[in-house]
């Protein structure tokens, strides 16, 4: 039998006040099943839910990855959500596109040929301070972290990672008045 939640741990999971959760049931909008005279959902349904809810144009963010594999993941996810993606696959391309357009948000590689991750992280952090910024490596404990880590604070995803957690960091470092509105 799948997993169900309460009211209050899918706010938790989907990182929103519980009053959004009962506001989206009183609307219909969001799958439940009434046990007696209590809400629960299911885990498997909200995530296909919210991975078929409108498409809106949402915020703009940027991805800076080597590998192609892992920007499309970004691309595929995302668009889908209706953000806006764009993808860079050098440090250097990827500091050029951040002064080009503007961005709410940005997932960036660590180890990458050429400008590596800590370095492009230090000058986006110079360009744009309050910029979130989400460092995915398959190496947390390398000195490429080290030196990222003495810039500023930072959300990080180990790889490898699936489309859910990279839902989860989008809910969870983009404001939401950013999140739902282009950027």
């Amino acid at each position: 039998m799948a997993k169900l939640m309460t009211g209050e741990e899918v706010a938790g999971y989907l990182r929103v006040d519980k009053k959004t959760i009962y506001r989206l049931l009183k609307q219909g909008k969001i799958p439940a099943t009434k046990v007696g005279q209590q809400w629960r959902f299911n885990k498997v349904s909200i995530d296909k839910w919210l991975l078929k809810k409108p498409v809106e144009t949402r915020a703009n963010i940027l991805v800076v990855d080597d590998e192609e594999t892992i920007r499309l993941l970004f691309k595929k996810t995302l668009e889908e959500l209706g953000y806006k993606v764009v993808a860079a696959e050098t440090g250097l391309k990827g500091l050029e596109l951040l002064k080009q357009q503007d961005f709410a948000m940005v997932f960036l590689d660590l180890k990458m040929p050429g400008m590596d991750g800590a370095e492009l992280f230090r000058q986006i952090k110079t360009i744009r301070p309050r910029l979130p910024i989400i460092i995915i490596t398959g190496h947390p404990d390398s000195d490429i972290m080290a030196r990222a880590l003495a810039q500023a604070p930072f959300g990080l995803m180990n790889k490898p990672f699936s489309e859910s957690d990279i839902i989860t960091a989008v809910n969870t470092f983009l404001p939401v008045s950013m999140a739902n509105s282009a950027h």
